[in-house]
This record gives C-alpha cells, structure tokens and sequence, in this order.
C-alpha cells in the first residue's frame, strides 16, 4: 500500500479539493483498493463522501488504542474507495500525540491497513504540528497545494526548510490550485514553476460540497477532472519511480 498525503502549512488552499478528488481517481481510474482518511477535525471529506455518516467523536479513539482503524472503515458508496471519518474529537490530536510520546504511531496504523488497500490518501489538518509530524513520517508522497501567490509559495519554502532541518526524506509534489491563469499574479508564479502541475479555479470543483460528490462522479469531461486526472497520473508515476 501507498501512502499519499495531501498536506499543506496554509489552510483554505484546497487541500480537501485534492485529497477527495484524487481518491476518487485512485479508485476509479487506477482501479485501485482505495482508503481516505480524514485527519482535520473540519470533517470537509467525511461531509463529501460519508453521506450516511454522523459524527460519534470517535475518531481520536484510533490512535488511544481505543479502536481498530478497521472499526471505522466505512464504504463511500463509490466502487473501491473506503473512508475513515473525522469528527471533533481529532481538536485535541495533537495533544494525544504529544502525550503518547509515540513517534511512529500514525505510522503504524497505516500499517495495520497494509493488506486491505493499495493506495491510502490522508487528508491532513494545516500547520506544523505533532499531527503534521506523524504524517511526514508515515507517507511515501506529500502532496502540496499552492495557490500561486508570494504567501503561499512562502509557506511551502518553510515545509521543504523544515524537512530538510528534520533530515526527512518523504518527496514532495507540490501543485498549483484554484489558479486563474487570467490574473496576472497566478500567470506569473505559474511561469516560475512550470513543471508544477496545475488545477484550476472551476464552477465545477465548487459544486462538489452542493453534489457531495468528487468532480469525476458527476462532470467526468470536464476542464477540472483532466486536472484531477493527470494529476493522478503524476502521482501514480512518482510512486513507481519510488519502488
């Protein structure tokens, strides 16, 4: 099983965007056994894809012990792709890692879901944190949303700083989100990184939280889905290169 976590030190860049969208490709485009798990106490990708869900305030349970991370495997209602639900209960995460003094223990619930999936995608909460910590440790890829603007590339030079400082050695993918290319800010950042690749700003992404659905579900031709998808295809190619 590979791990992919979507990650980024600024919140309100798309992280969610990504994660369930690229879920949704893992499963139908690479037909892949695949499992999202929700990390952010938000809860955006368990209220997009976990219709039937409510909120139990037992997803920090998973990590005390408490539960087997397969107790809250729920199905999608999308063929091969599974989810861990978040809820608010994952507010104090960071405070359970902290008191577990456990370096590795995301690491080794990922794991224990070794056998069941092939690809696991983690939606992870912004910040460097001890939660952002377990993560960097337990992912094969970090994939990083940026909006392209001075702030934001900013912010991803302090996780690539911090990595390097932490001697880490997970690769990073970072991406281009909800880019206008007809802004002149989003043109010119794009063209300092035109090997990054790129997801735009589209009426379509936005309607996903109205449809609760990943954009390929219900507008599979659509500008946004190619993005998704081809992201997808970068993504499944860094993993090959990495084994």
């Amino acid at each position: 099983m590979a791990v992919v976590a979507v990650y980024s030190l600024k919140g309100g860049v798309g992280k969610t965007t990504l994660a369930v969208n690229l879920a949704w490709c893992a499963a139908q485009l690479s037909a892949r056994r695949t499992l999202l798990w929700d990390l952010d106490p938000q809860a955006a990708s368990t209220f997009l894809l976990g219709r039937d869900q409510r909120a139990a305030d037992s997803a920090q349970a998973i990590f005390t012990k408490d539960v087997e991370p397969t107790r809250l495997v729920r199905p999608t209602g999308i063929d091969r792709l599974d989810l861990i639900g978040a809820d608010t209960s994952l507010r104090s995460l960071d405070v359970v890692f902290h008191s577990l003094d456990k370096k590795k223990r995301l690491a080794k619930l990922v794991g224990s879901l070794d056998s069941a999936y092939d690809r696991l995608i983690l939606d992870c909460p912004p910040g460097l944190t001890e939660t952002s910590e377990q993560v960097m440790r337990a992912a094969d890829l970090i994939i990083v949303p940026i909006i392209p603007s001075p702030l934001a590339t900013r912010a991803f030079e302090e996780v690539v700083q911090h990595l390097d400082r932490k001697g880490g050695k997970v690769p990073l993918l970072p991406v281009h989100a909800m880019v206008d290319k007809r802004r002149k800010l989003h043109a010119d950042r794009l063209a300092l990184h035109p090997d990054w690749p790129v997801i735009p700003m589209a009426s379509m992404v936005e309607t996903m939280a109205a449809r609760r659905l990943p954009v390929g579900a219900f507008a599979p031709k659509s500008a946004a889905q190619a993005a998704f998808a081809g992201l997808w295809q970068a993504v499944e190619r860094r993993l090959s290169a990495a084994r």
